[in-house]
């Protein structure tokens, strides 16, 4: 462990442990091991978990490393194809072989509605492209560029931004209007909207 961690992240971790309940010394665990890897260059870091067939317990993780931030995209989506759960759309990353049986506590989830609220607090005053605002948003979340097209989609529906060129002109794809990597953005400023 201590080769894993480096013996003084173990050591603070042990204790930490002692203190917590299972479920929060798992992510504890996979929290530190994340951040011992981008202590030695691995600057982009995505677990991905495997529960067991029950559902229930961890059967192991999946941890993937770059120092470029295209090779963590690509896997993020891949890794988001294989889960077995979403959530709003949202991946969960994580594989459960009897998933079906908890579908009911991630419908109570609402990511896409957490995700509009961040993008329209963190942009605020803002105009940027699509392209720009996955790149400077995904990194360390669980979305993948398809949930901020469907946010920007909906927060445009409500009026809650304005983009360019807007939906009128843009090409549909399976009956929805798309939203380009090069469409421009224009977040209200806060208190606005």
């Amino acid at each position: 462990m201590d080769n894993l961690f480096g013996e003084e992240r173990a050591e603070q971790l042990r204790k930490e442990l002692q203190k917590l309940p299972p479920v929060e010394r798992e992510l504890s665990i996979v929290n530190e091991f994340s951040q011992a890897l981008q202590g030695v260059g691995g600057e982009y870091v995505l677990p991905f978990c495997f529960k067991r067939a029950d559902g229930g317990r961890t059967s192991h993780y999946l941890i993937f490393v770059s120092k470029h931030v295209l090779g963590y995209t690509k896997m993020k989506e891949i890794m988001a194809s294989c889960g077995s759960e979403k959530e709003q759309g949202v991946p969960t990353f994580q594989y459960t072989p009897a998933g079906p049986r908890q579908q009911l506590l991630f419908q109570l989830a609402r990511p896409l509605d957490d995700l509009q609220l961040m993008l329209l607090d963190e942009f605020a005053g803002q105009e940027l492209q699509m392209k720009d605002i996955f790149q400077r948003h995904h990194v360390g979340k669980p979305y993948v560029e398809q949930n901020y097209k469907e946010v920007l989609n909906r927060l445009e529906a409500s009026n809650s931004i304005s983009a360019e060129p807007p939906v009128a002109k843009r090409p549909k794809r399976h009956g929805k209007p798309t939203f380009g990597d090069e469409v421009w953005v224009s977040f209200p400023t806060k208190g606005e909207g």
